[in-house]
């Protein structure tokens, strides 16, 4: 199986991780994760979503930039890119993660 893309953090633009982040759900996954740290990919049971979007929005954050992939056998792990993303656009995160839901 190949790797699937994830972009060099210099190849990543605040356009892309605007839109990714145009969806409330997908700025809750990069809450829960920048809040719990690397989880399976089926941790996110905050809302009832089928796996095929669920995993149309983890690809959406990873081809963005915004979390990393990290496959161990078949189980895939996700994360928040937080040093990358703090270095490529300080305050960016923070402001994502302090934004109250209710905000959003």
């Amino acid at each position: 199986m190949r790797n699937p893309y994830q972009p060099n953090i210099n190849e990543v633009k605040l356009s892309y991780i605007l839109h990714a982040l145009s969806d409330p759900i997908r700025i809750q996954i990069v809450k829960f994760l920048a809040e719990e740290g690397e989880q399976h990919c089926s941790a996110f049971t905050q809302y009832t979503l089928k796996k095929s979007t669920l995993s149309h929005h983890y690809k959406v954050l990873r081809e963005s930039g915004i979390i990393a992939l990290r496959i161990q056998g078949r189980h895939y792990y996700y994360s928040v890119r937080e040093a990358d993303l703090n270095n490529r656009f300080p305050t960016l995160l923070s402001l994502i993660l302090t934004t109250p839901s209710s905000d959003i």
